[in-house]
């Protein structure tokens, strides 16, 4: 199709442009994120945004919504194909496996902040292509490890202020016990699925549990009479889930158990966790995660790497805790009066700029310079004329107070100086 060089190119559908001040917000919850991460030993890793498109079929499934629907897949010139990252963890098992991340001394424990792809129908908080902040934590089946990841989420949502969601677990079980699940939902589903949505009846057939996914109103009291996955758990599931529970419960973390949750993905077992928000209407999850025990075998691995980790849906948690987007208060506005005042002052912000200070510096008349410093919020404003060259010694406004007074570049630094 061709465009006319004079047509206003826009923002690909279901793609947007994250402005100021809304990125001030964004950057304060990722700031909260990696603090909170570091805090309990984990290390960013950065994979890359494209990947070869069967680490995602074999990894995510190929029955699931995502890898049947909505990724991004293309042929590249010498004809392998690849694939936007519709999620992160296949990509991160993958780095773990091809790096021999399991030589390496105790669990390891990984996060990471970036964009994910999905063509999905654009709506509130849902994009096509969206953020995560997620981690996973590789080399531990202790319970232990996945009440922690659920207490490093529960530490993330509060540290950037939400309050008011709800955390939702389940176990989906293991190879042991789920098979005999799935064939019960089988036989339960032979008789019923012709009367519901056409994705609940290919799902019957293919993979039974993700009707349980299904979000088509009709079709939930056939879904709610359905029998719960909690009671097929083996010894060794229902133990592992229950001293889950008891270490949330020791945490004081509130949790509800949802026997129909088995999460989007095929390499979930056993815990599954979801937090939601009433904030965000319909579409009300916020993060999902769960342990993958089989993961990395799926992958090609021979090495078992036992997991959990979580995804949070950056683009809705920041909607939910978006609330004051004023933008972050300019420290020093810098004001010169003529050329030369021009250059010293250009000096001058340099160094104001290296001791941890935001500067701005604008040149033109001082009425002019007055008001764009009004404008940009600025803390104080610095008036540099040939005889404040002479002297050393600078005009410093306090923009609130109007308060004016003459001090040395030294002087000016320890006033303004960031605390620490």
């Amino acid at each position: 199709m061709s465009v006319s060089p004079t047509t206003l190119i826009k923002a690909v559908k279901g793609t947007r442009d994250l402005l100021p001040p809304s990125t001030e917000v964004w950057n304060r919850v990722e700031q909260v994120a990696r603090a909170i991460f570091r805090a309990y030993n984990y290390h960013e890793i950065r994979t890359p945004i494209f990947e070869e498109t069967q680490l995602f079929s074999r990894g995510v499934g190929t029955e699931t919504d995502i890898v049947t629907k909505e990724m991004y897949t293309f042929e590249d010139r010498d004809g392998s194909s690849l694939t936007l990252r519709p999620e992160n963890t296949a990509s991160v098992i993958r780095a773990y496996i091809e790096h021999r991340l399991d030589q390496r001394t105790g669990v390891q424990k990984l996060y990471y902040i970036g964009p994910m792809f999905r063509r999905e129908r654009p709506q509130k908080g849902r994009y096509r292509q969206f953020f995560q902040i997620g981690a996973e934590a590789i080399g531990s089946d202790s319970p232990m490890i996945d009440a922690e990841v659920i207490e490093l989420v529960v530490e993330i949502l509060r540290g950037v202020g939400l309050s008011g969601f709800k955390l939702l677990i389940n176990s989906v079980g293991d190879h042991n016990c789920r098979p005999q699940y799935v064939e019960r939902l089988k036989a339960e589903l032979a008789d019923k699925a012709a009367s519901m949505c056409s994705d609940c009846q290919r799902r019957a057939e293919t993979n039974p549990l993700r009707v349980l996914d299904c979000k088509v109103e009709a079709d939930q009291p056939i879904i709610d009479a359905l029998p719960h996955i909690t009671d097929f758990l083996c010894d060794d599931c229902r133990k592992h889930f229950d001293a889950v529970k008891q270490y949330l419960t020791d945490r004081g973390i509130e949790y509800e158990v949802r026997p129909r949750m088995v999460r989007g993905l095929d390499y979930y077992m056993r815990t599954t966790f979801e937090v939601v928000h009433g904030a965000l209407g319909a579409q009300n999850s916020v993060l999902g995660g769960g342990r993958y025990d089989g993961l990395a075998e799926s992958l090609g691995s021979k090495v078992h790497a036992p997991g959990i980790g979580f995804s949070i849906g950056e683009d809705r948690l920041v909607m939910s805790v978006e609330g004051d987007q004023t933008p972050a208060a300019l420290d020093l506005f810098i004001a010169p009066l003529g050329d030369a005042a021009l250059r010293h002052a250009a000096i001058l912000a340099r160094d104001f700029r290296r001791s941890g200070l935001s500067v701005e510096l604008v040149e033109g008349k001082l009425k002019r310079a007055m008001e764009i410093a009004n404008k940009l919020g600025a803390r104080y404003t610095l008036i540099i004329g040939d005889n404040e060259i002479a002297a050393g010694r600078y005009a410093l406004k306090n923009m609130s107070t109007g308060e004016q007074v003459e001090l040395t570049h030294d002087e000016i630094a320890a006033r303004l100086a960031p605390s620490k």
